[in-house]
């Protein structure tokens, strides 16, 4: 090859290398969002997210499909370190080839020599069978060793803030199942609360929430590789969570007045907020809305129910404005369940479901979150049935 080429091929090796860097620092250290849509690591993951889901999507099994969906985000992350480090050791070793004679090697002139000595410097093996030969190569030697004891002590110490932020995510997640059942329903997110009975229980859960929104939106802007991560239990996610939230913080807002509506309406903002701008980033455009999640059938069935809790949204104006609501975040949270193969949940529960903590390998629980047993809370539900109300 001539001058020319070994020079085109250098220049190709650092380009590899800036933008590598560059795109390491992006995702590990900038916290905020980046609006480039070409990306290394966004490509890394579409690339494997597409087919990823395709194979998984087509697992018979449910269990075995959310199996196989849960390992894509730590492998993703592997994936990504793995690209980065094969990419940086290419371009060093383009470099030191392309800038010959000024960065020879002691012994051969072959790639796959500059190649090799690339990779035990990037990776600090120190084995000393292949040498520089002169100060040019010992320069950019030096270089790579810095880069690379530097790029992976910060990938080793983004696994901790990476894996807080979704212990964070997830607890709240977690505490769904026992304050809004499994999956998460808005009417009994509504129920459980209200018939605690205490005053000012509904607008705290409505903060906390607010708050764990606005967390959501930060943490998976800043490092979008989370929300491949699912949740640890059946019939939960981020997405099922989000849209619940939402549905809930809805009714309030047109049914109820006062304390009550004024937290639910800064909820519903956060909410809202993070639903538009995380599919802005994994979706791009979102599409209209696939399903009705809330036919009218359902609403009158709801309704009688809701009057008990204080919410009433029996006007046709109430449910004008409900209907104005939904339509600020179906689209977004349904093309985030098609996406990420999360179900979105329903807008009340399903009589034969059981929440998440009353299973066990032996079966169900006797006795309920709300202290009845398993014999009147079916004969219960029986009866709601009769009346059109379950």
């Amino acid at each position: 090859m001539g001058q020319t080429g070994l020079l085109a091929v250098a220049a190709v090796g650092a380009g590899l290398i800036i933008a590598v860097l560059w795109d390491g620092f992006e995702t590990v250290i900038l916290p905020r969002r980046v609006t480039r849509r070409l990306r290394l690591a966004r490509l890394v993951y579409r690339a494997a997210w597409l087919p990823w889901r395709w194979l998984a999507g087509r697992l018979p099994n449910t269990q075995r499909r959310e199996n196989a969906l849960a390992f894509f985000g730590p492998l993703c992350f592997l994936l990504l370190l793995g690209t980065w480090v094969v990419l940086l050791i290419a371009g060093y070793a383009a470099v030191m080839w392309g800038l010959w004679p000024l960065t020879a090697l002691q012994g051969s002139h072959r790639f796959g020599e500059y190649l090799y000595f690339s990779g035990t410097t990037f990776l600090t093996l120190g084995l000393g069978d292949v040498l520089p030969a002169g100060g040019g190569a010992r320069v950019l030697t030096v270089l790579e060793v810095g880069n690379g004891f530097g790029f992976l002590a910060l990938m080793i110490s983004y696994l901790p803030m990476l894996y807080q932020a979704f212990s964070r995510r997830e607890v709240s997640v977690s505490l769904l199942d026992a304050r809004a059942g499994s999956p998460p329903t808005a009417l009994e997110f509504l129920r459980r609360h209200v018939l605690t009975g205490h005053p000012g229980v509904m607008e705290q859960a409505l903060h906390e929430w607010e708050r764990w929104s606005a967390e959501l939106l930060e943490s998976h802007m800043s490092y979008p590789v989370l929300a491949y991560f699912r949740s640890q239990h059946d019939h939960q996610s981020w997405v099922a969570a989000l849209t619940a939230v939402l549905d809930a913080t809805s009714l309030v807002i047109v049914g109820t007045d006062g304390p009550r509506k004024a937290a639910a309406q800064f909820t519903f903002a956060l909410a809202r907020h993070a639903a538009v701008d995380l599919a802005q980033i994994f979706v791009g455009r979102a599409s209209p809305p696939s399903v009705e999640r809330l036919p009218p059938e359902t609403l009158e069935r709801m309704r009688g129910y809701l009057e008990t809790l204080d919410i009433r949204i029996s006007e046709q104006s109430a449910q004008r404005r409900l209907g104005e609501l939904r339509a600020m975040y179906e689209a977004y949270v349904q093309s985030l369940s098609r996406f990420f193969l999360m179900d979105l949940p329903d807008w009340m529960p399903h009589a034969s479901v059981v929440d998440n903590w009353q299973t066990s390998p032996e079966g169900v629980a006797i006795i309920h979150a709300d202290g009845r047993s398993r014999a009147r809370r079916d004969a219960e539900a029986t009866d709601h049935r009769r009346r059109g109300l379950s």
